[in-house]
């Protein structure tokens, strides 16, 4: 369904003038160029981009785009509350001063009213209206002094009484609690009905989530994506800010994990500024910022301020050199450009605009350190990362010459089998999954064939049920999940930029496909081949390749064509290998996604691999060897022993043992 547009609005919204930023500044921001002024011009490009879309009361910003299952009064409110949310942080950023913080004042609080007094859904339990209810509680407390304190007493009883739809209510059972939570404690804060009850019981319930290192579930199960940052982490720092003295008692417990959980975000970002391309809701985009900004707003960060900045400039730049946003000033549904299969039923053409959440920064003050102090590198920039982060069952695998974050995904499983934001062994900081039933990026796949019969291209692809974690530590991690009658085991083991995939694959006789990253662009990827090898690579040579160490029998390059959030045309380098059904095949395979060349066959030729039923052993160019136990064992720790780093860029660096992987006990 698509949005309205109001009246006297052209049909998909009026250009906009190309936007202009302040220019850069080398010696304050060496690596960005960004400044405080920077974030405040896209800040109002963003602002100015949705004005035409505003109904004639001001209550719904109606935007351009396909609508949501929640119907096309709760798309206009989600407009509201969401583009609310940052007017709120950008009249806060100047105090309430300037020409626009005042403009933004009076548009939004005559809408607030508006939408208060009977043009909003009212807040029923589990409904999306409590998402954008929770919006608008925290842009009121943030732009309180400027907004909330004029309205007069039967405005305010409006929006009170509206907001009152969270007291004794029902959330889902996920990071939704959090809404309530802060929802009510606005209302407590202007001395208005609410139930602590509710408070306490949404932060206690949270607590049930919490896994460790800083992690959180997002909600019951093994739920692990960007919702971690930007809602589970966000929204407690949200809630202390609001309270005061009466969060003290949990303050200390927000803080010290926050920091925990920003020392293993920050290995989640490129060195160009792009998050990780995993999850769901990724149209939100910059939100991906947010807990990075409350870690400082909260003094709970091992972030330098320099580092800060250059992470969160570097995010927005990110997007604001891929378009976004685009030329009529709005964001789009999609990532860079507009791509319906990055988003879910529940995104409407207002979902985006959660990237609010990414201007978190502009409540400090412009003389704050993080505002004033040089940029500083972040780890990447420095050296090549490789990090176990055990709490969500994930290692990354980071390389500084590119600038490429590969996150190897053995332990986040958010949603049900098929969805191709979750089920990947690995996602990217440059890559994207492929969206079709039959996709091959960066999976291990059974092929339903007959036992007699050779397979066809276009048999389908078995789908695999949830993830079951073994364990991440160190260079290696291991999980294992069912697909159909077959079981498959798959250990992982990183070396510079190469991650060797060793499978047990146990079950029914079928063909096994494998494949590595899926590249896409907005012209063909080249595709070849060679004896035990493919690889697909983009003009600007981004590269992935797969190479057969033992056991695959062919390779290939699979291509799509407009499934694929990084361009409409992908390909996908890929292995296969026959089992008969009988005893558990091994299966053993190199992967590389590259920003410059790579030469499958010296890869090969770099890597000597021993296969003993089910143990496999790899030794690499530079002396590093590594030891897989597939079929019951969990890894071993890292054992330092082999050449420093210095070897063949085609094998990549390191050194050391590593015992790795194997089945549940």
């Amino acid at each position: 369904m698509e949005a309205s547009s109001p009246p006297g609005t052209p049909a998909g919204g009026a250009r906009l003038a190309p936007l202009v930023l302040p220019a850069p500044d080398r010696v304050l921001s060496s690596r960005t160029g960004y400044t405080r002024e920077t974030w405040l011009a896209v800040a109002g490009r963003l602002l100015e981009g949705v004005a035409p879309w505003f109904s004639a009361s001001g209550a719904q910003v109606r935007l351009p785009g396909r609508g949501s299952w929640s119907g096309a009064d709760c798309d206009g409110l989600e407009g509201f509350a969401r583009t609310f949310l940052l007017a709120a942080f950008r009249i806060a950023a100047t105090d309430g001063g300037g020409q626009l913080a005042e403009q933004l004042v009076e548009r939004y609080a005559r809408g607030l009213v508006a939408g208060a007094a009977g043009e909003w859904p009212r807040l029923t339990p589990c409904s999306q209206q409590m998402v954008e209810a929770a919006a608008i509680a925290v842009g009121l407390h943030e732009s309180r002094a400027w907004l909330w304190d004029k309205l007069d007493g039967r405005e305010q009883q409006y929006v009170v009484d509206w907001l009152s739809g969270f007291v004794g209510s029902r959330t889902w059972d996920n990071n939704w609690r959090l809404f309530q939570v802060v929802g009510e404690q606005f209302l407590a804060s202007v001395g208005a009905p609410y139930a602590q009850d509710d408070i306490d019981a949404g932060l206690d319930r949270i607590e049930d989530w919490y896994v460790g290192d800083g992690w959180y579930s997002d909600g019951p199960g093994q739920n692990f994506d960007h919702y971690i940052g930007w809602a589970m982490q966000l929204y407690p720092g949200l809630w202390t800010r609001m309270a005061g003295p009466a969060a003290d008692g949990r303050l200390a417990v927000y803080r010290d994990r926050l920091h925990r959980f920003i020392e293993d975000a920050v290995h989640l970002t490129g060195s160009d500024g792009a998050p990780i391309h995993f999850g769901r809701s990724l149209c939100y985009r910059t939100a991906a910022a947010a807990p990075y900004w409350m870690g400082a707003l909260l003094d709970a960060t091992p972030l330098t301020p320099g580092q800060t900045r250059r992470l969160c400039s570097g995010m927005l730049r990110h997007f604001v050199d891929h378009g976004a946003p685009d030329e009529r000033g709005l964001l789009s549904l999609g990532w860079h450009h507009h791509f319906l299969p990055t988003t879910q039923p529940y995104s409407g053409p207002g979902s985006p605009y959660w990237a609010s959440k990414g201007f978190l920064g502009l409540l400090l003050p412009a003389d704050h350190p993080v505002w004033t102090a040089p940029e500083s590198a972040i780890p990447l920039d420095e050296a090549d990362q490789v990090r176990a982060m055990p709490a969500p069952g994930i290692l990354v695998q980071a390389t500084k010459h590119d600038g490429i974050v590969r996150v190897l995904n053995h332990g986040s499983d958010h949603s049900a089998e098929g969805d191709a934001h979750y089920n990947r062994l690995a996602y990217s900081t440059r890559t994207g999954p492929d969206h079709a039933a039959d996709a091959l990026d960066n999976t291990i796949a059974v092929v339903h064939r007959s036992v007699r019969a050779e397979p066809s291209p276009d048999a389908p692809v078995v789908p695999r049920r949830a993830i079951r974690r073994i364990a991440v530590a160190d260079h290696s991690a291991a999980s294992w999940w069912e697909a159909g009658d077959a079981r498959i085991e798959v250990a992982s083991v990183v070396h510079g930029r190469i991650e060797v995939r060793c499978a047990l694959v146990a079950g029914p006789a079928g063909l096994i496909r494998h494949g590595g990253y899926a590249v896409a662009g907005e012209h063909l990827p080249e595709a070849t081949t060679g004896p035990g090898w493919a690889a697909a690579t983009r003009v600007d040579r981004l590269t992935s390749a797969i190479v057969s160490l033992y056991g695959y029998e062919r390779a290939a390059v699979r291509r799509d064509l407009d499934v694929n959030a990084f361009g409409p045309h992908s390909a996908t380098p890929c292995l296969e290998a026959s089992y008969d059904g009988g005893d558990p095949l091994v299966l053993v395979g190199a992967v590389v996604l590259s920003g410059d060349t790579v030469r499958p066959a010296a890869l090969a030729e770099g890597i000597d691999v021993t296969v003993a039923e089910h143990r496999v052993h790899l030794e690499f160019a530079d002396g590093t060897t590594a030891d897989v136990r597939l079929g019951g064992h969990k890894p071993g720790g890292y054992k330092p022993g082999g050449d420093e780093p210095g070897g063949d860029e085609e094998v990549g660096d390191g050194g050391g043992t590593a015992p790795v992987a194997g089945a549940p006990a």
